[in-house]
């Protein structure tokens, strides 16, 4: 593969694209990789971005007419005190009339021209201190809308993006957009007040002079214009790569111990490598485009200036212009070209801009977990008499991974699911939470359609306990807590002994308030799956999902963790998968899937009396794929 092509494939996979499903809540049949439409290409429609950017900038407006008042000021102030050098030197340092200078004149001219500066400064800081609250505001507005829609989305949309470079968009984009907010709008509003006011002062100075300086102007903006849509293109550029080089980190940092493990070192620097040389040589593109717009229009304001001092000096020579007139006319010439250098350089801030916010944007306009039933209910008691019949379900249209799946589980009993890998197991349990929602049939608890029951009320009473387990920044406490927010120290310790982790908690420095940290890396891998079995015990559901909860930890642990989730499963219609068939003997029924089908079902003495599939597997005859 050529270098350029695996490029393409590295920000597909860690950039635009999307990250395969990280934590097998689809087994083998997830959504997989797809294309996401997020921040890909440049903006498509820079007018509708900049209105929506505008929008979190209304609550402030007052404070924004402000800051806009206090740039009219300085505006004002500055090109006032530009001009009063006129009659400072035509009265005081060079008559007019040849007389001897005045320096008590001076002074007092001096002292006025100071004032008026004092006044312009003041301004200036106002403005500065009124727009970076108005800019933190707007953010502060943009970060919360990112991470409430975020919860809202489906599970499937994590299943499918990349954690890396959505953590770009809440940083690197987020901080492109506020840079913009605080400093690029305030700079083109002055830049834009101060060129009218210029103009309009050296008109009224010399018009000739003004016409030299106004020819200027078609080059100077072509030249500019031309920078900047090659600016804008490299701007878009460096945002998706700068995306795909988080997304890549991040994974290799939260891979690190596989990435060790199989001595992938080398090929990780590689890789990272390749993205980083696309991040700096896009970088480069962006930043040497952007850069150079200063360097450009100051040199065409040089010739400006030069051009306007030669014929200045010949007005004064010829048509007795007065020496304090081409003193400001020059003095306006080089600041009129200023705010024109200064609104091109801006330019390359928009685009930045500009593309950091569509990628936010496209998070946001992300389609959220479908809307709620309007007469969705609430039961008062779920008992967990859990239904499915005709079950179809697949994560694409055109790829069904369920086919037709009919089962029931009464309160109490304990159904397990076994089969090969991307039979479809999980995906039922996923469907049992409303991660997703079936294409056909229908899914009932207490004799209600879970499409027509809210779904934090259908959530809060089922438990989970994945294989992977998750521990939040926090106390052991907090973390049992999670399961349910209101659970007394009592219960949360009621749930830990449930679990069989009492006693390895309070072996900890502080007991349940011992503080955990890197999703419990000072704990052992069974002893974060006890904690997660005593945040569901916690939670008093009486659903309960096991998927894989003992596949990772070893023979002894897993007798410990077998126990907790007995007691956890007392009274509880409990959901099980389990690749070690020897934790399932004890279940109601078994379902046996293949190809997203049942092909058999019963209890254990059953499933092996038929000598089928079950009974191959729990010989040894065929093993799990």
């Amino acid at each position: 593969m050529s270098d350029k092509k695996r490029v393409e494939s590295l920000k597909r996979r860690y950039g635009r694209a999307v990250a395969a499903p990280k934590h097998g809540p689809m087994g083998g049949h997830g959504p997989g990789r797809r294309a996401s439409s997020m921040g890909k290409g440049s903006p498509k429609n820079s007018k509708a971005t900049v209105k929506r950017l505008l929008s979190y900038l209304n609550e402030d407006k007052p404070k924004m007419m402000l800051a806009f008042f206090c740039v009219i000021v300085n505006t004002v102030a500055s090109l006032a005190g530009s001009y009063l050098l006129r009659p400072i030197i035509n009265t005081y340092i060079a008559p007019v009339d040849g007389s001897r200078g005045d320096v008590a004149g001076l002074a007092k001219g001096l002292f006025v021209l100071a004032l008026v500066y004092a006044v312009g400064v003041a301004a200036n800081y106002a403005q500065a201190k009124v727009m970076l609250s108005v800019a933190q505001n707007a953010l502060f507005k943009i970060r919360t809308d990112l991470f409430s829609k975020m919860q809202k989305l489906p599970v499937g949309f994590y299943d499918t993006h990349n954690n890396g470079d959505l953590m770009s968009r809440y940083t690197n984009d987020v901080d492109t957009v506020g840079q913009m907010l605080s400093n690029t709008l305030v700079q083109l509003f002055s830049g834009a007040l101060s060129i009218i006011g210029t103009l309009g002062l050296m008109i009224y100075t010399n018009f000739y002079l003004t016409v030299v300086t106004v020819i200027m102007i078609p080059l100077m903006m072509k030249a500019g214009g031309a920078v900047a849509r090659r600016s804008q293109k490299y701007f878009t550029a460096q945002q998706t790569s700068l995306g795909a080089v988080n997304g890549y980190v991040e994974e290799t940092i939260t891979g690190q111990k596989v990435v060790k493990v199989f001595c992938h070192e080398d090929i990780a620097k590689e890789e990272f490598q390749i993205l980083n040389e696309d991040l700096r040589d896009n970088q480069i593109k962006a930043q040497f485009f952007g850069g150079i717009m200063g360097p450009v229009m100051g040199n065409l304001s040089q010739i400006n200036y030069s051009l306007t001092a030669c014929l200045g000096g010949l007005l004064c020579i010829f048509k007795n212009f007065d020496v304090g007139g081409l003193t400001v006319f020059l003095n306006f010439s080089r600041h009129f070209s200023r705010p024109i250098n200064e609104i091109s350089m801006q330019i390359s801030n928009v685009f930045s801009a500009l593309a950091g916010a569509e990628r936010v944007f496209a998070v946001m306009d992300e389609k959220p977990e479908p809307a709620e039933d309007p007469d969705a209910v609430e039961l008062n008691s779920m008992e967990g008499h859990v239904v499915l019949e005709n079950v179809t379900f697949g994560y694409h249209p055109d790829k069904t991974i369920l086919k037709n799946i009919s089962l029931y589980a009464k309160p109490g009993q304990k159904i397990a699911f076994v089969g090969s890998t991307g039979a479809g197991k999980t995906t039922i349990t996923n469907l049992l939470n409303r991660f997703y929602d079936i294409q056909s049939g229908s899914i009932t608890i207490d004799g209600v359609d879970i499409r027509h029951m809210k779904r934090d009320h259908l959530r809060k009473n089922i438990a989970m306990v994945l294989q992977d387990t998750h521990l939040f920044t926090g106390t052991v406490r907090e973390n049992i807590r999670y399961g349910r927010l209101d659970a007394t120290d009592e219960e949360v310790v009621q749930a830990a002994k449930t679990a069989s982790a009492h006693s390895f908690i309070m072996r900890l420095p502080q007991g349940y308030d011992t503080m955990l940290e890197g999703d419990g890396a000072n704990l052992s891998q069974g002893q974060r799956q006890l904690l997660n079995i005593a945040r569901a015990a916690v939670s008093k559901a009486p659903i309960l999902i096991l998927d894989e909860a003992t596949s990772s930890v070893d023979t002894r642990t897993e007798k410990h963790i077998e126990h907790g989730m007995d007691r956890l499963m007392a009274n509880r219609t409990t959901f099980v998968i389990a690749h070690r068939l020897s934790t399932v003997r004890n279940a109601n029924a078994i379902m046996v899937l293949e190809s997203g089908e049942i092909m058999e079902r019963g209890d254990h003495d059953e499933l092996l009396a038929m000598k089928g599939r079950y009974y191959e597997l729990y010989t040894g005859l065929k093993e799990l794929d």
